[in-house]
């Protein structure tokens, strides 16, 4: 199969190219041009003494400089780690000291900072030492070809971090290019008239994995950096349009962003979007419903909805849909799932039926089961348990973490910490194990009671955090936590109590309005449930 320098090398010849975007720039770039100054950086890289079996850590915005570091880290046979940037303006003192942390877990020998960020993290004894990327440059014709083998680890990926502490995914050469070649084949990229589009950080696993792929296979990419798309929703679907994109994928929550944003848009043309992938986040259908109805009077096949499955674990990829069949959703009775943990066939037109998007099936080469958390017992379609993966795009553990890679593996199965269950040979997911409220008995999923919350005007879409707490004799109570931009909780909490009494038959314990940006999030955008929950045992919250 090879290493990731060698298929990023011959994809070079087919001609295509990554476009920056930033503000209203676009500088277009081939493959083989970045190719050159990739190979540059990387004789950069040698002559500070990196080179197989070195980790080299990036932090930086999305930018040419990134990328072309990004391949030149593979080229000097280094394992590349890109380190996650803040999320908030808020968080900076946290966000320095996980970089810290992250680099000195990742046992990095180099950091490349931008220079923008650099003050952030003035060296201190024991640090490894550190570079600018624009002081890396260095001449092509120094770099010295290494000999890299395919089980090589070529990416530490870290975990988001929205259940646990961030832990270091390993992720050799072939698992990464196993699992992106099965991807591909899923999706059906065809690398002379696909359009990859992606403004997602190059931290995370879905938007680093999405250049990688492009990079291997010569596929025209258009990269914008994440805030360009979050200060102006608007300009990803101005950006599929200009460039005739064919692919491009977002969170849940993204998509709720750019409804708005198309409703009063004009002048647009998707009608070449043919893989619109949904992922990273729980898939609301009335979200993507609420997209394919903004998006049809421009042109958009609602049949381009791609709800697919994935996680750091699996490299990026682990189950896709039939491209161009849309969304397919299961409906199901809510008190049977939530009390018998079985997912039996529910009246989509009452409200007590559960609504689920289907994720299709397992990528090429991946096996997929459903198991009893408890026993290990395989289950039959539709009871639900835990979801488990095997194959050659499963990572081979978590980097210095022998307990919680033996933990996260039952036998030669990735435990994924999902609920889920499968029907007609696809999966469908129900939330974390880890997440889950037990209530009178029933197994209550956050996610329902924040979608309930979040609909009650006042409360920030997006922004609702639900969990359980202890009330004594084995009790558990429920609690609400939501930004608003409301002085007025007294109504607005009402409100909330009254639509998730209505939602879930429960009412909440206890709501707690927070300001707006206040909610413990993951680098990716991820609420920390677990986080917010410890907060407010402790008092540590901030009520409006």
């Amino acid at each position: 199969m090879g290493e990731l320098s060698g298929r990023i090398e011959r994809a070079t010849a087919r001609g295509g190219a990554i476009t920056f975007l930033h503000d209203d720039s676009a500088e277009r770039v081939t493959w083989s041009q970045l190719h050159e100054e990739a190979t540059a950086t990387a004789a950069g890289l040698q002559a500070r003494g990196v080179g197989p079996g070195s980790h080299v850590a990036l932090l930086g915005p999305t930018t040419r400089s990134l990328v072309t570091t990004i391949e030149a880290t593979w080229l000097a046979g280094c394992t590349l780690v890109v380190l996650p940037l803040p999320m908030r303006l808020g968080s900076i003192e946290e966000f320095v000291d996980q970089t810290r942390r992250r680099v000195a877990g990742a046992d990095a020998a180099l950091v490349v900072l931008d220079p923008e960020l650099a003050p952030f993290l003035e060296p201190e004894a024991g640090d490894p030492p550190t570079v600018l990327f624009s002081d890396l440059a260095g001449t092509a014709a120094a770099f010295e070809r290494p000999v890299v083998d395919e089980s090589a680890l070529a990416v530490l990926q870290f975990t988001s971090g929205a259940t646990a502490d961030p832990k270091g995914v390993m992720l050799p050469h072939h698992t990464v290019l196993a699992n992106l070649d099965a991807a591909a084949a899923a999706a059906g990229l065809h690398a002379g008239d696909d359009v990859l589009v992606s403004w997602l950080p190059l931290y995370h696993d879905m938007g680093l994995m999405k250049l990688t792929l492009a990079m291997i296979t010569g596929t025209d990419f258009v990269l914008a950096p994440p805030q360009d798309f979050l200060a102006s929703p608007g300009r990803w679907m101005e950006w599929m349009s200009a460039f005739g994109g064919t692919a491009s994928a977002g969170p849940n929550f993204s998509y709720a962003l750019a409804t708005r944003a198309l409703k009063h848009a004009g002048g647009l043309d998707l009608s070449r979007w043919r893989v619109c992938l949904n992922g990273a986040e729980p898939i609301h259908p009335s979200t993507v419903e609420a997209f394919c109805e903004a998006a049809t009077p421009h042109g958009f096949d609602a049949r381009a909805v791609f709800c697919a499955f994935g996680m750091a674990e699996l490299t990026i990829a682990g189950t896709f849909p039939v491209p161009m069949t849309g969304m397919q959703v299961d409906p199901v009775d809510r008190r049977v799932l939530e009390i018998e943990r079985y997912a039996a066939p529910g009246d989509p037109s009452v409200d007590t039926t559960r609504r689920l998007a289907r994720l299709g099936r397992p990528v090429p080469g991946l096996e997929m089961r459903v198991v009893d958390a408890g026993s290990g017992s395989l289950l039959s379609e539709r009871e639900v348990g835990e979801l488990q993966f095997r194959g050659p795009s499963v990572t081979s553990g978590y980097y210095r973490r022998p307990d919680a890679t033996a933990d996260a593996f039952d036998g030669d199965w990735l435990r994924t910490g999902d609920l889920a269950y499968v029907v007609e040979g696809e999966l469908v997911l129900c939330g974390r194990m880890k997440d889950v409220i037990i209530v009178g008995g029933r197994n209550v999923f956050p996610e329902d009671v924040e979608r309930a919350a979040e609909t009650v005007d006042g409360v920030r879409a997006g922004n609702v955090i639900a969990f359980g707490v202890e009330r004594g004799k084995g009790r558990e109570g429920l609690v609400v936590v939501a930004e608003t931009k409301s002085d007025d909780a007294g109504p607005l909490r009402q409100a909330v109590t009254r639509r998730v009494r209505q939602a879930i038959g429960l009412p909440p314990e206890d709501v707690v309005f927070v300001s707006p940006g206040t909610l413990p999030k993951t680098s990716s955008g991820k609420l920390q449930r677990s986080l917010c929950r410890s907060r407010y045992l402790n008092a540590q919250l901030q009520p409006v």
